[in-house]
């Protein structure tokens, strides 16, 4: 009977282990990485001026290691259409091709191939893009999220930000001052100069969740908020101590049984078996 539980304490310590193996295993990929963005204006504004922008990602965990990266650009637009927008991927050596997916107000810019920079520990992969509005834009908003995937399309970090569109002639105009003549009088005070435009509130970077397709198609990409792997170890680790708590009290139910079945009632210590009867009637 000890060598039975001494079975069972083992098998339960080895389910306790793989559970808690995978557990520590499924940790999220999502917190080893950060992306920010640079190079943003308080306002865009439209008429030909080109901005460049920038995304860059870097790796948290020190003990991880190096990894290819491929980047994805998600462009929504309020109050403005996509043909009034124009953007490009840009590297040191020109341009850099791009696969472009269009849905309603949202488009997808998706690098056709990996970034020619590697992440590692303490080194950062930068991804630059020009972005232009056309002239005929008078107002309206531009939302932009950087995405950062691994060379097998797993979602890595992402960070987007949102800002305003206006048009070229949007500012205040500045009415000219009369030149006053020969014969008038001087005036006592000088003409008062147009207070300057204050510059507008700059909106804040914050992760925002954009509705859009995966980057290449037939390929899922784990996102925010899904059944990921994070969930599925926790499903199996439950599964596993089930298991475990189920096989360690059959267990304890056969020992019992076993138990029974060869130690007799206390009650019934004291009687003897009827022997045999040695005497057979004889045959006539």
């Amino acid at each position: 009977m000890v060598i039975v539980w001494r079975y069972a304490l083992r098998l339960g310590a080895l389910v306790a282990g793989v559970a808690g193996a995978v557990l520590t295993l499924a940790a999220p990929a999502q917190a080893a990485f950060a992306t920010e963005m640079s190079g943003l204006p308080a306002r865009f504004t439209a008429g030909g001026q080109v901005r460049t922008i920038s995304a860059v990602v870097s790796q948290t965990d020190r003990r991880g290691g190096c990894a290819k990266v491929r980047w994805s650009m998600v462009l929504r637009v309020q109050g403005i259409r996509l043909d009034q927008v124009k953007m490009d991927r840009v590297e040191e050596s020109g341009d850099f091709p791009l696969e472009i997916r269009t849905d309603g107000d949202v488009a997808r810019l998706t690098d056709r191939q990996l970034d020619p920079g590697t992440l590692c520990p303490g080194r950062t992969v930068t991804a630059r893009y020009r972005v232009a509005f056309a002239e005929d834009v008078t107002q309206g908003r531009v939302t932009l999220a950087a995405e950062a995937y691994d060379a097998n399309l797993r979602l890595l970090a992402r960070q987007s930000a949102t800002r305003s569109v206006v048009g070229a002639g949007a500012g205040p105009t500045r009415t000219p001052t009369p030149t006053p003549s020969a014969t008038a009088a001087e005036p006592s005070d000088p003409p008062s100069e147009p207070a300057p435009e204050s510059a507008p509130a700059e909106e804040p970077v914050a992760d925002q969740s954009v509705d859009a397709a995966p980057p290449a198609a037939g390929r899922p990409v784990s996102q925010a908020g899904g059944f990921g792997i994070v969930q599925a170890a926790f499903l199996l680790g439950g599964l596993l101590l089930s298991l475990g708590v189920g096989l360690l009290l059959r267990l304890r139910h056969l020992t019992r049984a076993t138990a029974e079945a060869e130690d007799p009632p206390v009650d019934r210590l004291w009687e003897r078996q009827a022997p045999a009867d040695r005497w057979r009637p004889a045959r006539r």
